[in-house]
């Protein structure tokens, strides 16, 4: 199972769609990444200049307030205006360290004592210091990092979100571009599984994008000459039956003629021996050329038709020559039985081989079982058991079952071959399910497939 799965194969649409959606993600993320790291230098920037700005305006306020304030040596502190947090707070202290005035939360944050003019950081703390009548007093304006963290997240988040909400509609986005990019090579895949079961028109080519239109072309080409070497095969078939037939028959009809002239004797039972040959030499050419039409191709027809009509009249033309209509026990459905694009002629040939190879080999005192079913066309007779071993070959040419009865061998071989070559399944099967002996052919129709 995990080899199976291992060696599945991957569509190039789904590699495309997926590429395309972890490319996006990863540009995603770097692109966040990015986007972050500026924000956080940005903000850094901002509340940099917000505490130099407190400060260059506190430092004025502080001298006024310093230069009014009654109680020499004592730190005053600012009210505040109403309950609120300070984010920034601010101390102002002489040359050698005292404090003279500080906002109503810098006890809270501790602001460091002897920092000297511009930008500070410590390990909770930012601050900056502003120096004024001549380096008598230092304004010290403080920040808490926490506070620049969280307002570092709370941007992040204000940023990322939108960019989550919108990363599955790129994804989508661009597996259907991918889908709709590639909607032609599809059709162009299924037009291509579509032949081969007789359909030899060639691939439409409108729509395909450049990369794939010389391959059509190429498989265009390559159906023409295989369907021109098709034609000359059945060309060839259809000449070689006419020539075949007409020595072979023109040879019996003189060894009868032959025949009623000879009395008893030696000369006439070696004439009977040659007309028995020559009969065995006309089935056999028969088969041959069945069995040359079922590889050459032509089994698929244009349109579906039911295969009843071509049942009954298969059956009637071997009860006309060898008078079998009590031996067949025959079920076909009253409107025709099941549609199949199957040629007609093909499946007159394969129901007589079948049939006939049941009447061959099945006994003689049991009926042949003919069954025309939706899906199926069975063929079932009662003898001997086929070992497993040999049942499998009995599809290939010149292959017999135990069976002392004459035969060519090639009645299974040709259907067989017309099954394989059609996209049917023939399912053989000795001895017949729920029965003691037998012998049962099944064939499997598939579904008639629409020409592209």
């Amino acid at each position: 199972m995990s080899g199976a799965r291992l060696s599945r194969r991957w569509s190039l649409r789904r590699r495309l769609g997926l590429g395309v959606a972890v490319a996006v993600t990863a540009l995603w993320l770097a692109a966040a990444t990015v986007a972050g790291l500026a924000l956080r230098h940005e903000i850094d920037e901002m509340f940099d200049s917000a505490l130099q700005e407190v400060a260059q305006r506190v430092l004025p306020l502080a001298y006024a307030e310093l230069l009014s304030r009654n109680a020499v040596g004592a730190t005053q502190h600012m009210a505040p205006i109403g309950p609120h947090r300070e984010y920034i707070a601010y101390v102002v202290r002489d040359a050698e360290g005292r404090e003279l005035l500080q906002s109503s939360d810098a006890d809270l944050m501790k602001i460091p004592r002897g920092l000297s003019p511009g930008f500070h950081t410590t390990e909770r703390l930012r601050a900056y210091t502003e120096a004024a009548v001549r380096g008598t007093i230092f304004v010290t304006t403080a920040e808490e990092l926490d506070h620049r963290q969280a307002a570092v997240r709370h941007a992040a988040v204000a940023l990322i979100w939108p960019l989550i909400a919108l990363a599955p509609l790129a994804l989508i986005a661009a597996w259907l571009s991918v889908r709709l990019a590639l909607k032609p090579l599809v059709a162009f895949r299924r037009a291509i599984e579509s032949r081969g079961r007789g359909n030899l028109a060639p691939v439409a080519t409108q729509g395909l994008p450049d990369e794939i239109a010389p391959a059509a072309a190429s498989v265009n080409g390559l159906i023409e000459r295989l369907r021109g070497a098709l034609e000359a095969e059945r060309s060839f078939t259809a000449n070689s039956a006419h020539e075949l037939r007409t020595p072979i028959a023109a040879a019996l009809a003189q060894t009868q003629r032959l025949l009623a002239e000879l009395s008893d004797g030696p000369p006439a039972e070696r004439a009977r021996s040659v007309a028995a040959a020559l009969r065995r030499l006309s089935r056999l050419s028969e088969k041959l050329l069945q069995l040359a039409k079922a590889e050459g191709g032509g089994l698929i027809a244009e349109t579906p038709a039911p295969l009843g009509p071509v049942l009954r009249h298969v059956i009637h033309e071997i009860d006309r020559q060898i008078g079998c209509g009590e031996a067949l026990a025959v079920s076909i459905p009253p409107d025709g039985g099941p549609l199949s694009d199957l040629d007609s002629d093909a499946f007159a040939i394969l129901a007589r081989n079948l049939i006939e190879n049941a009447l061959k080999h099945g006994a003689p005192d049991a009926p042949i079982s003919v069954l025309l079913g939706e899906g199926r066309f069975e063929v079932s007779n009662h003898g001997a058991v086929v070992p497993s071993e040999q049942l499998q070959r009995l599809t290939g040419p010149f292959e017999r079952g135990p069976t002392r009865s004459e035969g060519s061998g090639l009645g299974l071989a040709i259907a067989s071959t017309i099954c394989r070559g059609a996209g049917f399944a023939l399912d053989l099967a000795s001895p017949i399910p729920g029965e003691a002996d037998g012998f049962r052919a099944t064939v499997r129709f598939a579904t008639p497939t629409p020409r592209a």
